[in-house]
């Protein structure tokens, strides 16, 4: 295999990128979610036909994809949305890292496994995955749900989990040598002091150091995503200075941007950067899988298995319906979380380097972790229709979730409560002047613009963030608008705006500069057009016959 300047890493990049785009059409033919087709990808390329080996490049990009992922996560979650779960993402994370475990070693004890394997199985069964976890909420739009921030703060205590088990593996020497104590407690201080640094760092960088650079950079949405890149890395490289991984600098990086008014504009950016990587990660996953010696572990895998899709959702059930939310935001929040980890990959391979474990312990774990992640890929896309279902064949009859409400969502959008109002884009000289006049004549404005100066001293409210997302639309309650004005002049965002709002009815009034695209809005059915060269020669019309200069 040659390195990332090879010729051999494009080729496997080519044959990965194009055999996923054919096999995500044929998927998208039968609903199956992309996850698994990445996941079929990777096995049909790897195992199967052998186009595609492992190397340095090929994890790098996978590697890549999971610290953007992890950034995206950072930059959903500011203080206030993190404090709102706090509490049950705390103690249910630990509790249900506790509970999984013990029944995990039961399970795998009773199945046959030796004490240490039986121990490694059980942490590899407990872990659920963030990449799977993240994208699929990100796809279905509902990561800033009530159970969505509940799960992701649940994987982030799993995460930190995880960093203490890899640094007892750092201090074990494998073999007959045991456990390097000193080795062990100087990594464990190193890691949690190195946490606590960079928290703190995170925190007071989003108050103190990152809002005025990012106010200058949030001018240019190309420097203002080449900065929060950067900041990105720059965490990253902090974190690997202090032993902790990757992941927890980049979701550090991200909630320190979260805090600032442009998160929504970076995530739009950062997102298609990162789906490109994930699927890269996905296919890798599917090109690992050893198929020597799985038919006789399909029993084992199939038990497990089992235990990962129904048992995980039933502890989650159980813990967070004691702690007061209601059943379907328990039930939610165990189906998402209803998988193993690529950490449970990453925890077999060094426990297996140190001769911890051996092949068969490997392999169970890599075939559970596929079919898992599979499997509950097609559940979380499910999980509103599946939970109908049950609640209606009387399945959620438990005392500790008796009379429980459903706790409501606190996220507040930028147009959370407005209905009938007027969405003004462009915050130009005639933007401002629109939502001056508007706001006047006492009706509700929300002005939209991706430079967040020209958003200052307006009346009404404002939203940072560019309309050729649909998500930034959506965040400003496009839906039940009563008016779009578009003052820009950008004419292809024009015309996507345009369509939009006839798809969902809103009228919209387009300022047109260029006589040239007025057919386009037309058939477009826009309901007004400010034209300005035609509005300014009827101003001057009018201002001459009142001088009596023309009749």
């Amino acid at each position: 295999m040659k390195g990332m300047s090879g010729v051999g890493f494009l080729q496997q990049m080519g044959i990965i990128a194009v055999s996923a785009a054919i096999l995500v059409a044929l998927g998208r033919a039968v609903r199956m979610p992309a996850i698994v087709v990445y996941l079929l990808c990777g096995v049909l390329l790897g195992p199967l036909l052998g186009w595609v080996e492992m190397g340095d490049g090929l994890g790098l990009v996978s590697e890549t994809g999971i610290t953007l992922l992890l950034f995206l996560v950072g930059l959903e979650l500011s203080v206030s949305k993190v404090r709102d779960v706090g509490k049950v993402a705390l103690l249910g994370g630990f509790l249900q890292v506790a509970v999984t475990v013990a029944i995990g070693f039961a399970l795998s004890m009773g199945l046959g496994f030796g004490l240490i394997e039986a121990i490694f199985l059980a942490m590899a069964l407990t872990f659920s995955s963030t990449v799977v976890v993240v994208k699929l909420l990100d796809e279905k739009g509902e990561i800033e749900s009530l159970y969505g921030r509940i799960a992701v703060g649940v994987l982030l205590v799993q995460d930190l989990v995880v960093i203490v088990l890899l640094t007892f593996l750092a201090g074990i020497s494998g073999g007959e040598a045991g456990l390097d104590a000193l080795a062990v407690g100087l990594g464990l201080l190193r890691a949690f002091g190195g946490m606590l640094v960079m928290v703190a760092v995170a925190l007071i960088a989003a108050k103190y150091l990152l809002p005025k650079p990012f106010r200058w950079a949030a001018r240019s949405p190309e420097i203002l995503l080449i900065w929060a890149i950067s900041w990105c890395f720059l965490m990253v490289l902090a974190a690997h200075s202090f032993g902790l991984s990757h992941e927890v600098g980049a979701f550090l990086a991200g909630m320190s941007l979260a805090q600032l008014p442009y998160n929504e504009n970076l995530r739009m950016r950062v997102h298609p950067l990162m789906n490109f990587f994930i699927a890269v990660f996905f296919v890798t996953l599917g090109v690992r899988i050893d198929f020597g010696g799985a038919l006789d572990q399909l029993g084992v895998t199939a038990v497990l298995a089992a235990f990962v899709l129904l048992g995980k959702p039933l502890v989650f059930l159980v813990i967070i319906g004691c702690m007061g939310y209601g059943r379907k935001t328990a039930f939610l929040t165990g189906v998402t979380l209803a998988q193993t980890s690529e950490f449970s990959f990453i925890l077999a391979g060094l426990a297996m380097g140190k001769e911890l474990i051996g092949d068969e312990v490997m392999l169970v774990t890599a075939m559970v972790g596929v079919v898992t992640i599979a499997i509950s890929s097609y559940l979380i896309n499910s999980s509103h229709p599946i939970f109908a279902w049950l609640l209606k064949q009387g399945a959620f009859r438990f005392r500790f979730l008796d009379g429980k409400p459903e706790v409501t969502d606190r996220i507040v959008h930028a147009g959370h409560g407005l209905q009938g109002h007027v969405i003004v884009v462009g915050m130009n000289a005639l933007g401002r002047e629109i939502v001056g006049r508007l706001a006047m004549k006492g009706e509700e404005v929300l002005a939209v613009d991706t430079d967040p100066v020209k958003l200052e001293g307006l009346p009404g409210r404002a939203l940072l963030g560019s309309v050729d997302y649909l998500s930034v639309l959506q965040e400003a309650g496009y839906e039940k608008a009563k008016l779009i004005v578009s003052a820009l002049q950008i004419e292809e965002t024009n015309d996507l705006l345009a369509y939009r709002g006839k798809i969902v009815g809103v009228p919209c009034a387009i300022h047109v500069v260029d006589l040239s695209v007025v057919d386009n809005l037309l058939q477009l059915e826009v309901d007004y057009l400010m034209v300005s060269k035609v509005d300014g020669v009827k101003a001057q019309l009018r201002t001459l016959m009142e001088l009596n200069v023309l009749k």
